[in-house]
């Protein structure tokens, strides 16, 4: 089949006859006599091809009038395939037309065989030019990716042997999935483990953190636009659902989603197709969607700040990753690969982690989860003068370790307690000002400040 196929040519004789034949080969013919209606026809529809002719009734011989409508097509659909019929004598001109961005030319009066024959060939060239813009934005978005920070999905502890069940039994499958947890809980890393091991592996793996677009671009970023639709589009541009087609598209931080994109986005989801900001025409779209958020998704619903059909079509699958604290048999082994990490890195002569600061590690309640025990090694690798750290190594403010969550404060005045975690953190280092500020998260010059203002 030859697709849509639009014919603009002011003889309806001509326009009857190319009908007529190419209705048995094409899904949608559309003939049109008006070349004044290109503009309204293209915003509507996207053609596969478009059969032009060179000289309407204004201008019967010079071909002026065909360029000026062929330089227009390109303008609103750079990616055109434009097909132009030409008189028998008029070959030079069409090879100028060609020249000009039109893909190729009929002589008039055609031979069937001939015009289907060019026609195929024209909806090939076609179909390449969208393969080629897609493979273009997948092999960007690869390189991206290729290029970001990876880390190891690492645990043995029970919570962690559910999750690598259910990743085992929904990976294969195209299920919609919702990843719950914690910031720093390994979120992206199970979304990549998924599309890993899923039949769209050797496509691409195409991620999106929702909460950083700005929303008077999020339309363009994920749906695309096209060239004019706003002030900087200067090219069509395909959004992160045409990008991830064929592949995983994970959108993360799903739950910060303002409710007017939660409408678009469940219309993509519903109609499996996206519509550029700028134009009217759909693009089918094939993505296995991942999700995921650090809120609570179902209190978000039931305040109304997130729409309860839009998470029904999210969450087919919930995974819920478990917090450090709740694993911390897995420390020992992060830690040890973290270390290996940075010691290559960092710092060759660094070979291990003294049983004390396991021990140390292991009592901290890591309100960052994973990636904050991940910048712990990497700091202590980057500072100690040791070949194995110490517990010395790891400062951490004692209101995050186990055995002193009791602590409690006579006042809830800031400067009160910022005062006296600066006392304490002194009184613990034994007036060493750079331990101190640095378990406080200071730099020396801003903690005598603060001794100066509290005259401590």
């Amino acid at each position: 089949m030859l697709g849509k196929i639009l014919i603009v040519d002011d003889d309806v004789d001509v326009l009857q006859a190319a009908r007529l034949l190419l209705k048995r080969h094409a899904r949608l013919v559309h003939t049109e006599k008006r070349p004044a209606q290109i503009p309204a026809l293209l915003q509507n529809q996207q053609y596969d091809v478009i059969l032009l002719d060179m000289n309407f009734t204004r201008d019967v011989s010079s071909g002026r009038e065909g360029f000026f409508w062929l330089d227009k097509i390109l303008e609103i659909e750079p990616s055109a395939v434009v097909v132009l019929i030409t008189a028998f004598g008029d070959v030079e001109m069409a090879v100028r037309g060609i020249k000009a961005g039109a893909t190729d030319f009929v002589l008039k009066p055609w031979q069937n065989e001939k015009l289907i024959a060019t026609l195929m060939s024209a909806l090939s060239l076609k179909e390449s030019k969208v393969q080629a813009d897609r493979f273009r934005s997948q092999s960007q978005q690869l390189s991206q990716d290729l290029g970001m920070r990876y880390r190891d999905f690492i645990g043995e502890a029970p919570a962690m042997q559910t999750v690598y069940a259910q990743i085992q039994k929904v990976a294969a499958t195209d299920a919609n999935v919702l990843i719950l947890g914690d910031n720093g809980t390994g979120k992206e890393l199970v979304a990549r483990a998924l599309h890993r091991h899923s039949k769209r592996r050797e496509s691409v793996f195409v991620t999106v953190d929702v909460a950083s677009i700005n929303q008077s671009l999020f339309q363009s970023e994920l749906f695309g636009h096209v060239k004019g639709a706003f002030t900087d589009a200067r090219d069509d541009r395909a959004g992160r659902f045409e990008v991830a087609s064929g592949g995983t598209l994970f959108l993360d931080e799903i739950g910060n989603l303002p409710l007017e994109q939660q409408a678009n986005l469940l219309t993509v989801l519903e109609r499996r197709e996206v519509i550029r900001v700028g134009s009217n025409r759909p693009q089918s779209i094939d993505v296995r969607l991942i999700c995921a958020t650090n809120k609570p998704i179902n209190e978000l619903v039931r305040d109304g700040s997130f729409r309860q059909d839009l998470l029904y079509r999210i969450n087919t699958v919930e995974i819920h990753l478990p917090l450090l604290k709740e694993r911390t048999t897995d420390i020992p082994i992060l830690a040890a690969h973290f270390l290996e990490n940075y010691s290559r890195k960092y710092n060759d002569s660094v070979t291990g982690i003294s049983a004390g600061a396991i021990a140390k590690l292991q009592r901290y309640t890591w309100p960052g989860n994973v990636r904050e025990l991940e910048h712990m090694i990497e700091r202590a690798v980057i500072m100690t003068d040791e070949t194995v750290l110490q517990p010395e190594d790891f400062l951490f403010t004692e209101r995050h370790t186990n055995e002193t969550a009791g602590v409690v404060f006579d006042s809830y005045n800031l400067d009160e307690v910022e005062k006296l975690i600066i006392r304490k953190a002194i009184d613990k280092h034994e007036g060493n000002i750079s331990r101190a500020a640095g378990e406080l998260g200071l730099t020396r010059a801003s903690l005598y400040r603060r001794l100066e203002k509290y005259e401590l």
